[in-house]
């Protein structure tokens, strides 16, 4: 769906180009959610503008959708959705004619009714008639989003989706983004909420002018840091070290506050032995536990690696 090949984008500074984006190349397939995550001045923004044909690359080539950026990129801006960072609306006007306005400038044949279906869907249908001048950040947001989708697109490209949005109004629109997925929609997002990120993505590209990887959240966590399993017990023994790192399938051991932590490849085969090993040699064992290192730590470690 979405095809990336050496995509490069200098910008002329005062002493040389600039390089805003380098040699990137990824692909998203159809269907999927993809977290594009980086720090500011990365080169997120300038990425989807290309991507979306708003702007053009300096070298590389990308195709959206079997559309080349480039040499089809009126087609490309009439076949995708986008919401940019700093979403320009028009202040004097009410939500319902901002979304009128722009379905038909997308050739949307019932321009009235599909504002009407995404200010239901959003929860903005009571201030419809309202100056979107009036509106808070949140709401504009909201609004943003709905205008982005009133083509239809297959491909949507959200920046900052959730920004300025309070924890109800975020959980709307992230489930939103679940539905659309389910839909069958292709999704692109920018975003410095990891959390969000985490819960909603297929896969992540974490980013920093040059990609340094592409991957599942999970398998991510599991190349950086294993599985670790904790084993939360009365009272830890250090005689018990030795007969634990004696097991073949026990990669680390570590004493944290009393807790047994155990570095595992396959924890759900191993921890019914553990557990008959630590009682059999006198342990207490009062609960276990899968110890889950946020997408937080896998982006920090990773960015400070690339660094």
């Amino acid at each position: 769906m979405i095809q990336v090949e050496h995509l490069t984008k200098h910008f002329p500074g005062k002493d040389a180009n600039f390089v805003a984006v380098d040699n990137l190349s990824f692909s998203v397939e159809e269907c999927e959610v993809f977290g594009f995550l980086g720090p500011n001045g990365a080169g997120k923004t300038t990425t989807v503008r290309m991507l979306t044909s708003l702007i053009a690359p300096t070298h590389g080539e990308a195709r959206i959708n079997g559309l080349q950026v480039g040499r089809d990129d009126q087609a490309i801006r009439q076949s995708v959705g986008i919401l940019t960072e700093t979403p320009g609306m028009y202040d004097r006007l009410s939500a319902e004619k901002n979304l009128v306005i722009f379905a038909r400038l997308y050739g949307v044949p019932d321009a009235l009714g599909q504002a009407h279906k995404y200010l239901r869907l959003l929860g903005l249908w009571e201030r419809r008639g309202d100056e979107v001048g009036s509106f808070s950040k949140g709401m504009r947001q909201k609004l943003a989003i709905a205008r982005a989708l009133l083509h239809e697109p297959k491909v949507l490209f959200l920046d900052e989706p959730t920004s300025g949005l309070d924890p109800e109004a975020a959980k709307l629109v992230r489930d939103f983004i679940a539905d659309l997925k389910a839909e069958g929609r292709t999704i692109f997002i920018c975003t410095h909420n990891l959390d969000e990120a985490d819960r909603l993505c297929t896969r992540i590209g974490i980013f920093k002018k040059r990609l340094i990887t592409v991957d599942t959240p999970a398998n991510l966590r599991q190349r950086l840091y294993g599985r670790q399993v904790v084993f939360h017990m009365k009272q830890f023994d250090p005689a018990w070290e030795a007969g634990l790192r004696a097991l073949p399938f026990v990669k680390t051991v570590q004493v944290v506050g009393g807790r047994l932590v155990l570095g595992l490849d396959d924890p759900e085969e191993c921890n019914p032995i553990l557990l008959r090993h630590l009682v059999n040699v006198g342990a207490d064992v009062q609960f276990v536990g899968e110890l889950r290192h946020s997408l937080e730590d896998v982006y920090l470690q990773l960015i400070e690696q690339a660094a």
